[in-house]
């Protein structure tokens, strides 16, 4: 019989996943991994961070193993905790500090769940490995899944060609509401858990509290980008991403404003109100660039950010690390740190990373 590891988050997607290729026929085993632990996590002077004790993982174990125990089926569990640090939130931090908005799970499918998560499900004797993702995955390409709502290929974007082989996605071909359905009439007690939203390792905590955890408060001035007036102190950039609006720390304006920038050289924040043209560029540089594909388009499309929408896009290649990429629709808050990934209909062939903004040839936001 063939055999699947399941990633078991203590979720309903991955819950129904490991259902489903139970029902098809597979030999299916669950594997819950850990990946932060607040109690062996430092703040900026050295301490132990005891801040972070609401961090949920315990309870979705607890929701993991009473799943398996519904399916019938074994669970494991591994802590990749230390990797998770070296790997993930360490660069997370660097990018903060560079005043860019990372995205830590595009690094964590690439170097926790498809890389370290896939070697113990091999190691546990696995002839595939499942998730819960809204992908899906044929003839070892990449797809996006069938619910554009939930649809997650944005997020595996950066894993490799050979991270995909033998990986399967069996929420996929489903839309959300019929993986609610499903995990209702076989009476799974994660049916109606609310979905996890926002960055894993800070949940439901207030941002701005948890990142002064690691990195120092630095604040500094909020400029009007048009008249350069100050008009608010900011509480330091880290805290701050391209398009934001709420929580901006400008009392007393009632007009819809916008981050638009940051002088990181300077500490400055500058913000935009109204539709602002100060808010939209044509053209970016990104690095880091991964290909799951072997295509190479000029034109295709391309999204800037999660459950953004897709743009067409023309693409420059500029050497393997870096791709010049135009978009004549301008497009709105395209964020340093974040990924472009690129669409050929409905294949996610890859992504880059943003790093450079531009407008009419003019390099914006200062960083």
């Amino acid at each position: 019989m063939t055999k699947v590891v399941v990633g078991i988050s203590g979720g309903v997607d991955s819950a129904v996943a490991a259902y489903l290729l139970k029902k098809e026929g597979y030999e299916v085993e669950g594997l819950f991994m850990r990946n932060w632990d607040s109690m062996i996590n430092n703040d900026i002077n050295g301490n132990p961070n005891l801040n972070n004790n609401i961090c949920p993982q315990e309870q979705d174990y607890n929701d993991a193993l009473e799943t398996c125990k519904i399916l019938e089926i074994p669970l494991h569990r591994i802590d990749f905790i230390k990797e998770y640090w070296d790997y993930v939130f360490t660069y997370f931090l660097k990018e903060l500090e560079k005043g860019r908005t990372p995205n830590p799970d595009l690094l964590c499918n690439k170097y926790i769940k498809f890389d370290l998560f896939k070697k113990e499900a091999k190691r546990l004797g696995a002839d595939y490995m499942a998730t819960g993702h809204y992908a899906r995955c044929k003839d070892n390409k990449l797809f996006r899944g069938i619910d554009s709502n939930k649809d997650q290929s944005y997020f595996l974007a950066n894993i490799s060609k050979e991270q995909l082989k033998n990986v399967l996605f069996p929420v996929g071909e489903l839309e959300k509401s019929e993986v609610r359905k499903i995990a209702k009439e076989i009476g799974l007690n994660v049916a109606e858990k609310k979905d996890s939203t926002g960055i894993c390792f800070i949940g439901e905590r207030n941002y701005q509290a948890f990142i002064r955890n690691y990195l120092k408060p630095n604040p500094g001035p909020i400029l009007n980008v048009e008249t350069k007036e100050q008009i608010g102190t900011h509480t330091g950039l880290m805290n701050y991403t391209i398009g934001q609006r709420r929580n901006v720390g400008i009392s007393g304006n009632e007009k819809r404003h916008y981050v638009c920038g940051k002088d990181v050289k300077n500490n400055i924040l500058y913000v935009a109100f109204g539709d602002s043209e100060y808010l939209y560029s044509d053209m970016c540089v990104v690095e880091d660039v991964n290909f799951i594909s072997d295509a190479r388009p000029i034109d295709c499309t391309a999204k800037f950010r999660y459950r953004g929408e897709d743009y067409p896009v023309s693409l420059e290649y500029i050497d393997n690390d870096h791709i010049k990429v135009s978009y004549p629709e301008r497009v709105k808050a395209v964020t340093p740190g974040q990924a472009c990934v690129f669409y050929l209909g409905e294949e996610c062939l890859g992504c880059g990373i943003i790093k450079e903004i531009y407008k009419d040839g003019e390099k914006l936001f200062y960083l």
